[in-house]
């Protein structure tokens, strides 16, 4: 399974802009352009459901095995029952709905659009009855990520920090140290902080210790081995934390290339060999010891390449996420 595609009977048609795996299973989340949510099962190698949306998806995400959620380009925030194929709308922006997450804390869909705001559902009211909140925002979300009980969202070089328990309340408002547009932000699983990525190939990262002293906070950029620092500014599409490590993360970009960073030594881990497209997303199983990789066209760059989307999948072991001796070299 280490770096083999999926093989669908009908490729995707149109670039994928999200992939998730799910909480505790093997099966994949797929959204694209195509107008279609797709699951597949890694483990079975089966595509288990192909539903299709009347726009592009632009976003997805996972309440549980059974039930997904997507953000689909008309504003629409569609519901799905992953068992019965049956799609179900749940609300929608007034523009392009670009990002979704489900809270298990707190039980609510957050979504964002082009529309200036977040939105909130209880996914636990029935339809037609959600309790909604919303909340206007000075500019576009690039980005969002949840972590527990905290929701990150980036607008611009802005990073704010809000919680989910009072979404009313002022956001903690962070200034990126990247002095420039943020493309993609993750927050930091079961601890407080979060990494963000540029669209000249930096990373800003950020792990506060709140009954410690030793913060880590500082800038790298994610250049591979195969290209001279200085002059590899490809932008970072997506970074995702390993799980389970503490502090082990990977970036991808716009060039194809993922790379492992360890956060707490401040090395790179490995990399991985380059894909034939730009990097659109990854996705880590839930047990850590499997990477899924959207090799995929972005529409953010004018020349990309016209291959159609594939999907990888990599076993990683626990020693080349822990160890910063192999192959290692300094973030700078």
């Amino acid at each position: 399974m280490s770096g083999a595609p999926l093989k669908f009977e009908t490729p995707i048609q149109d670039a994928i802009s999200r992939i998730r795996f799910a909480p505790t299973s093997h099966n994949l989340l797929i959204a694209s352009w195509d107008s279609k949510l797709r699951l597949y099962d890694v483990g079975s190698s089966v595509l288990r459901l192909e539903a299709p949306a009347e726009a592009a998806l632009l976003d997805c995400c996972f309440q549980n095995e059974s039930v997904a959620f997507s953000a689909g380009s008309d504003g629409f925030i569609r519901r799905y029952d992953l068992h019965s194929g049956i799609c179900e709308m749940i609300g929608n922006h007034d523009d392009i709905a670009t990002c979704i997450g489900y809270s298990d804390e707190t039980s609510q869909v957050l979504t964002a659009g082009l529309d200036k705001k977040i939105f909130a559902w209880d996914a636990r009211m029935e339809e037609g009855k959600k309790s909604v909140f919303v909340k206007s925002l000075d500019s576009e979300v690039t980005s969002m990520s949840l972590s527990g009980l905290d929701m990150m969202v980036t607008m611009g070089a802005l990073i704010y920090v809000c919680d989910l328990r009072n979404l009313q309340k002022p956001y903690e408002s962070k200034v990126s140290d990247l002095n420039t547009t943020i493309i993609c932000g993750s927050a930091i699983p079961n601890a407080k902080g979060f990494a963000v990525g540029s669209a000249d190939g930096r990373v800003s990262l950020e792990i506060c210790h709140p009954s410690k002293s030793d913060n880590i906070r500082y800038m790298f950029r994610c250049h591979p081995k195969s290209t001279d620092r200085r002059y590899h500014l490809a932008a970072v599409n997506e970074i995702v934390f390993n799980p389970l490590i503490y502090g082990a993360l990977l970036t991808g970009d716009d060039e194809g290339h993922v790379i492992a960073w360890n956060a707490q030594s401040r090395k790179r881990l490995f990399q991985l060999p380059r894909y034939p497209n730009s990097v659109a997303s990854l996705a880590y199983h839930h047990q850590g010891q499997l990477l899924a990789v959207a090799s995929s066209y972005t529409y953010r760059q004018a020349i990309e390449s016209e291959e159609l989307p594939q999907i990888f999948i990599h076993e990683i072991g626990d020693a080349n996420m822990r160890s910063a001796d192999i192959g290692s070299s300094s973030c700078n």
